[in-house]
């Protein structure tokens, strides 16, 4: 049996955060703000597994008005999630991923994300696709006043 889900997370971006995307931390002058890392790539994954399982979303399980979570490692969500997804039962086949970003250029870390993902999610690099866009500088995305990313999996039933 497939499953397939789709994530989204969007976050605004301040001058006093690091920038983290897909578990790597990227040189900008602006980083996420939120409750925990902010990683807005990370996050959208971890709704898109939530969703294929039917298991609600991420704030459901990783909520913002907990203290556990206040400044977590947004991969340490992710390997939550995994878990979660593996007692369940099921497998990742394949990862989509989107960004939505005026700045910075991610093509130069994309590689190192897809490792991050691939380790926490058991699956090869090139399972993991991860694509970057603008917004020709229209809406909070193109004025940089945020960022979102977009995220569908497949799940593969392994065992009962």
């Amino acid at each position: 049996m497939y499953r397939i889900g789709s994530g989204v997370d969007f976050h605004q971006l301040t001058e006093d955060r690091d920038l983290w995307l897909g578990g790597v931390k990227i040189p900008h002058h602006k980083g996420a703000k939120g409750h925990s890392d902010a990683d807005v790539l990370l996050h959208a994954i971890c709704d898109a597994i939530l969703g294929a399982l039917c298991k609600g979303d991420i704030g459901t399980h990783f909520p913002d008005t907990s203290n556990e979570f206040k400044d977590i490692d947004s991969k340490i969500l992710l390997q939550r999630t995994y878990q979660l997804m593996r007692a369940e039962g099921y497998q990742v086949v394949n990862l989509d991923a989107t960004l939505c970003l005026q700045a910075p250029k991610i093509r130069p870390y994309v590689a190192q994300m897809q490792e991050v993902i691939a380790g926490i999610l058991a699956i090869t690099v090139n399972d993991v696709s991860i694509k970057a866009t603008t917004t020709e500088k229209m809406g909070f995305v193109g004025r940089e006043e945020g960022l979102q990313a977009y995220a569908t999996v497949l799940l593969q039933k392994v065992h009962a």
